[in-house]
């Protein structure tokens, strides 16, 4: 009645050798990373390195993970690349990497304040130079207003600064790099102004600048916290302290000071810190942070439970078996992390055009300072000219036209119950033309149900024997003859792969496969046999039980003119009975790893393949997009690009509703900032265009496009 993995047998050596390869990761905090750019500078050069198999950077969390071989000094190879490419790095400090993100939020309010105080301020002293102050009035105001701009431009900017001097030392360029030299310009032109007693200053132009791009890059952050605040809500799960009993007596102690084996107790209400076996009593837990169910889960002695679930009835006790990173809701909470480091097609895109605008910005201004300056003359007029410019043209818009609306869907999802562990797939699922399903475990409970079943003294005795199994047959056996009283059996004997064998009142009796009974299969049904000494042997029949929102997401799938598909390393037969319930287009059954993912690649390059099995991995990691839900082996949840963290696959239909509402913001977002540059940059070109209004007019387009991206959140 057991059968071997078919995946086992199916995986070569050097799939298993590339496996072991793969398996080292190192984690690395990089504070300064912020862009697009960022990411893309980050990943190429540290993907180029020997030895390393992939590299992803966490915009949201200040991270890069690497995957390597595990060669000796590779980290330290790591740490140097990244600081030839500029960039601030050491091995990850979890604790530190907190402070890092709360310091971040902080510094930037702080200079946003500090910027927008002191922009009000000169611009009050600025109205009396507009309402016509001139002479020495005139230079003391504008005296003044240096003295409050200088300080404040030396604080305020120097994010900006710094990332475009890291930019400029690894000799690249980035989009704080025409943003420093247009605040740098506008505070140098003001300053010779004021000694030369100069008409106009633009101190007010540069401390806007200032204060509008912090407002953006604030926003920017805030959004990505939204998103983020789904890891931070998790980790908050975590307790600090567990009830730890040791000889009769309960003392409250530290989690990260318990050891594997040490007995908790969990009082009724307590939310479980660690995770464990049931020990001693017998209570109803709220699981819905792992199931996504909200029904209330039985526990008793030898179930396991997981930290963060909450106890909702009587006290028990826990033998601990994982603490800390081990757990399943830091496993969940590492997901989430993962669901953050978001890069799309459309974001690779962004980065090249911004790779590419950033020495055009420059071209730009110096060519408006060439023009004027020998059109008129005046080198003051084309300086300014030149600064509006720059000022302008700045390219954040464009930096944050796809990052946004990631952020943003990531968290959307991840309240329905999904995270994205790569970014790009969301967009990819907008080009999705077929779904295929695995059945076990995905399209089904993985839970077996009797079809048909002997009675009486027969079940009674079949019950008896199944007592004594963990088979899902035995299961299922057990569960339709209820709480009916067992007989007595002795002298059990398991038989692998073929069943069970015992004896009851001095007669042999078998539970198990036909041809180990020796009987031939009336149907194709999954079944087991029972015989008893002297009597004919009589069948049970079997199938699958259907998740409950299986056979509605399918029907949602092909009303959006999806073709669904169906495997299954079960017989045809089988696969077909489910099929008819389902409804699915295709089902293909007795597939071997390798043999699921020929179907996938067969069935065309826009596949969405679902699965939970090590059987299934192959397959995940070949589809154009893939998805597996929470309860699926970690193999498959690697390999995926989506996973579900409520049972309920409906929403892989709302996945791919998300995907059409998110590339239509992207598509958006790259409108305004193609629009706002379209507009802008001839109005600067002819000098129609002050510092003070470019600063305001670049920064309300990169505030446009992170509330465009907003209006995802909202869409229902």
């Amino acid at each position: 009645m057991t059968a071997a993995c078919p995946a086992c047998s199916a995986m070569s050596s050097e799939q298993i050798n590339h496996i072991v390869e793969s398996i080292h990761q190192s984690e690395f905090s990089i504070p300064t990373v912020h862009c697009a750019a960022c990411i893309s500078a980050i990943e190429r050069g540290i993907g180029k390195l020997e030895g390393v198999t992939a590299v992803r950077v966490n915009l949201s969390m200040k991270r890069a993970t690497v995957h390597h071989n595990g060669q000796p000094r590779i980290d330290d190879a790591i740490l140097d690349r990244l600081v030839n490419l500029g960039f601030d790095a050491q091995p990850l400090d979890r604790k530190m990497l907190n402070k890092n993100k709360d310091d971040v939020a902080f510094g930037l309010l702080i200079r946003l304040g500090v910027s927008g105080f002191a922009a009000m301020n000169v611009m009050l002293l600025s109205v009396s130079v507009w309402a016509g102050a001139d002479g020495a009035t005139r230079d003391f105001l504008h005296w003044v207003s240096a003295a409050i701009a200088l300080p404040t431009v030396a604080y305020a900017s120097q994010p900006f600064f710094k990332n475009a001097w890291a930019a400029l030392s690894a000799k690249r360029l980035n989009m704080d790099v025409p943003i420093s030299l247009a605040i740098l310009m506008a505070v140098a032109l003001s300053l010779y102004e004021t000694i030369h007693s100069g008409r106009h200053a633009y101190f007010d132009a540069a401390l806007s600048l200032t204060f509008f791009l912090l407002a953006g890059r604030f926003l920017d952050h805030q959004t990505r916290a939204k998103a983020r605040s789904a890891a931070v809500e998790l980790s908050a799960l975590e307790m600090p302290t567990a009830q730890r009993m040791q000889d009769g007596i309960v003392e409250t102690v530290d989690v990260e000071k318990l050891n594997i084996g040490d007995r908790v107790l969990i009082r009724r209400g307590a939310r479980i810190p660690v995770d464990g076996v049931v020990a001693e009593g017998r209570s109803e837990l709220d699981m819905s942070l792992i199931t996504g169910e909200t029904m209330p889960h039985v526990v008793k002695i030898g179930d396991p439970v997981y930290s963060g679930t909450i106890n909702m009835a009587a006290p028990f006790q826990v033998d601990v078996t994982q603490i800390g990173n081990g757990t399943k809701l830091a496993e969940i909470t590492a997901l989430v992390a993962s669901a953050e480091t978001l890069k799309t097609k459309y974001t690779t895109l962004a980065d090249r055009a911004a790779q590419i605008y950033a020495p055009v910005v420059h071209l730009l201004a110096l060519a408006a300072f060439v023009f004027w300056q020998l059109w008129t003359g005046d080198t003051r007029l084309a300086v300014g000219i030149a600064t509006a410019v720059l000022i302008i043209t700045c390219p954040c818009a464009l930096g944050l036209a796809v990052p946004a609306v990631m952020t943003a869907a990531s968290g959307r999802l991840f309240r329905s119950g999904v995270l994205i562990k790569d970014g790009s797939a969301l967009e990819r699922l907008v080009d999705v033309d077929t779904v295929v399903f695995d059945k076990t475990g995905t399209l089904t409970k993985g839970e077996m149900t009797v079809l048909s079943a002997p009675t009486g003294r027969a079940l009674q005795i079949a019950a008896s024997l199944a007592a004594s199994s963990d088979h899902p047959q035995s299961r299922a056996i057990l569960r339709h003859y209820g709480s009916n009283k067992l007989t007595a059996i002795t002298d059990i004997i398991e038989h692998p792969g073929q069943g069970l064998e015992a004896k009851v009142d001095g007669r042999i009796v078998k539970l198990g496969r036909a041809d180990w009974i020796g009987v031939s299969p009336k149907t194709d049904h999954v079944q087991s046999w029972l015989c008893i000494d002297g009597e004919q042997p009589v069948p049970f029949l079997f199938e699958d039980t259907l998740k409950d929102t299986a056979v509605a997401t399918i029907k949602r799938l092909q009303a959006r003119g999806l073709k669904v598909v169906m495997l299954s390393g079960d017989t045809q037969f089988a696969t077909d009975q489910l099929a008819l319930k389902l409804g699915v287009d295709q089902a293909i059954g007795g597939t071997l790893p390798d043999q699921k993912m020929a179907v996938v690649k067969s069935l065309g390059d826009h596949v969405l393949m679902v699965g939970d099995g090590l059987n299934d991995t192959a397959a995940l990691a070949s589809a154009y997009v893939s998805m597996s839900p929470a309860t699926a082996i970690d193999a498959a949840r690697a390999a995926s690009d989506f996973v579900l963290i409520k049972d309920d696959l409906t929403l892989i239909d709302d996945c791919v509703s998300l995907s059409k509402s998110a590339k239509r913001r992207m598509l958006e977002n790259f409108g305004i900032a193609a629009g706002y540059n379209a507009i802008a940059i001839p109005i600067a070109l002819t000098g129609l265009a002050t510092p003070l209004l470019a600063a305001v007019a670049m920064s309300a387009s990169s505030i446009c496009v992170s509330l465009n991206a907003l209006r995802l959140k909202e869409r229902s």
